[in-house]
């Protein structure tokens, strides 16, 4: 196997093993980030032993300038790799707040019509009355929610933040006894 690695395929599968390492890496965190921890323990195993793989691999090659841009190249290609797996996945929830002056009614039907659970609060901002809307979707819906607010009020104040940590609430509805 140190042939292989020390050849000229070498630089390439150092740099596919970083990408791959890298990319667990960046799950690692973000499912420690959400406390997902029955799965976290197996992802840092296979991280950690393909990280001695390829660092190994790339101390053992430093006279090869082929074999450090692979290990450098596959870091930052994991971290992008990584970014966009997690980006598919979209794992996890999101808290939307949307600050409506106009139509915080008709935003709020709007997205019940949609499937969304939303509270409704009436407030004052700096220029008058307001409607501040709340609802907690998964992060893939994350862009529904949003074209659903801008279709019924263009100039509604939308932010999105990750939740720590949820209790209840209608999207967790159990039986009770």
């Amino acid at each position: 196997m140190t042939e292989l690695f020390a050849g000229p395929w070498g630089p390439i599968l150092i740099f596919g093993l970083r990408i791959v390492d890298v990319t667990l890496a960046t799950m690692r965190m973000l499912l420690v980030m959400r406390n997902q921890r029955a799965i976290v323990p197996f992802i840092g195993f296979f991280e950690a032993a393909i990280w001695v793989l390829a660092v190994g691999t790339a101390i053992q090659n430093l006279h090869s300038i082929w074999h450090i841009l692979g290990y450098a190249g596959g870091f930052a290609s994991g971290n992008l790799v990584g970014l966009w797996v997690e980006g598919k996945l979209a794992m996890g929830l999101a808290s939307v707040r949307v600050i409506s002056r106009n139509a915080g009614e008709d935003v709020a039907n709007a997205l019940r019509h949609e499937g969304f659970g939303v509270t409704e609060f009436s407030g004052y901002g700096r220029e008058g009355r307001v409607e501040l809307l709340l609802t907690l979707v998964k992060r893939r819906q994350i862009n529904r929610v949003v074209a659903t607010v801008e279709a019924e009020d263009p100039d509604a104040f939308i932010s999105v933040e990750e939740p720590r940590t949820i209790r209840r609430g209608w999207l967790f509805s159990t039986r009770r006894k």
